[in-house]
């Protein structure tokens, strides 16, 4: 539950719809030939034009100096103690495609990837980008 007691207080039920975009994932080593991360090298119109359309922020979702992995970070947003409850990404994907888990179920959550020949990881991604 969310650690707030007036929580009541502030929410009001409005007919008006939000989207929350969460851009996670985006941060990125610059490349030693262009001196730019991916984000900086990429062409992104659309974008650029709906961040020119909205609010946008940062957030520091646990605190400050502590990276936070994406179900920690996740549950931060949505106003979760995330060093209190500390739920994991399989949990939360299942939960999110309506999986029943359990007290004694256990939810694992996995990326493909490519190594080569001597077991190395070339490809975290597998050839999906």
């Amino acid at each position: 539950m969310i650690d707030f007691p007036y929580i009541g207080d502030i929410c009001r039920t409005t007919p008006s719809k939000i989207v929350m975009l969460v851009v996670d994932g985006l941060g990125g080593l610059p490349d030693p030939d262009t001196g730019m991360s991916e984000l900086e090298t990429a062409g992104l119109p659309n974008l650029d034009k709906l961040a020119a359309q909205s609010a946008c922020g940062l957030s520091t979702p646990v605190v400050t100096g502590v990276a936070p992995g994406s179900g920690p970070g996740h549950l931060a947003l949505f106003g979760y103690e995330p060093l209190k409850y500390l739920i994991g990404r399989g949990v939360l994907e299942g939960l999110g495609i309506d999986v029943e888990l359990g007290p004694d179920d256990v939810a694992a959550r996995g990326n493909f990837c490519t190594v080569d020949g001597q077991g190395l990881l070339v490809d975290r991604r597998a050839g999906i980008h």
